[in-house]
């Protein structure tokens, strides 16, 4: 087995605080976002994801100094969702050096926005977000807000809905499990992975090196995004790696 798995640092920002909470609530400020990104850079991260988890809330997105200032050191795409509203909050965005934009709640609000940032920007600048909570056997609903607002959307079908409208990518967070160390979500991760051809990204619950291994092999996701188990030192990226490539994943050599 060769699938190329790219190892993704999750930062979840909120003002000038790097946070992370359990099931996307009881944030607990663990610091500079900065100087966390720069570490897990350093470790080799194929890719950071900025995420200002209040963004939504005050109606814009506030990471353009953060990310302008990771831009100046980090050389590794970085992806910067919440608050993305409009063509013009994804120009800002990429001018201050972000290279994906990831939108959840703008466009559950207006679909429409997903053609118009892939037909401006491409299909791979557009990562469409999803928050998933499990709501019954193989079922799980849609919810934005970071996690607060339920939306009565069906996961697969929105999936499905955002890839044919444009979105390039999908970064699959699973609220059940976001925080708790208790692994991937694997059956929502494998039902968004056989539902369409683009990436998908598997974020909410790594808990051990080993969990990129089962999120792969079971869950078929492209790439994991990992905060807790980096922000707690749980294990580095470098350790990740080396359990992936044991596995038999491609993955980037580092070092």
């Amino acid at each position: 087995m060769n699938k190329n798995t790219r190892l993704i640092a999750r930062l979840d920002i909120k003002g000038p605080n790097l946070i992370k909470g359990v099931h996307l609530e009881g944030l607990r400020v663990m610091g500079s976002p900065n100087e966390h990104a720069h570490r897990y850079y350093m470790q080799g991260a194929d890719e950071l994801i900025y995420m200002d988890c209040v963004a939504s809330l005050y109606g814009r997105n506030h990471l353009g100094d953060i990310v302008r200032a990771a831009a100046r050191d980090i050389f590794v795409p970085m992806t910067v969702g919440g608050g993305i509203r409009s063509v013009d909050d994804v120009t800002q965005i990429l001018r201050a050096g972000a290279d994906k934009v990831a939108v959840n709640t703008a466009a559950v609000a207006n679909p429409d926005l997903i053609g118009e940032i892939s037909r401006h920007f491409g299909s791979q600048c557009m990562v469409l977000s999803v928050e998933a909570k499990q709501v019954g056997p193989g079922r799980w609903q849609v919810f934005t807000d970071n996690g607060r607002e339920y939306t009565g959307l069906d996961v697969i079908e929105w999936v499905k809905k955002g890839v044919s409208l444009g979105a390039g990518e999908v970064l699959l967070t699973s609220i059940d499990r976001e925080g708790t160390r208790k692994g991937f979500d694997i059956p929502l991760v494998r039902a968004v992975s056989q539902a369409v051809l683009v990436p998908v990204i598997a974020s909410g619950g790594m808990g051990e090196p080993g969990d990129v291994v089962d999120v792969v092999q079971e869950g078929g996701a492209d790439a994991v995004a990992m905060a807790d188990i980096l922000h707690y030192r749980r294990a580095t990226i470098g350790d990740i790696r080396a359990v992936a490539k044991a596995a038999g994943f491609g993955v980037r050599n580092y070092g």
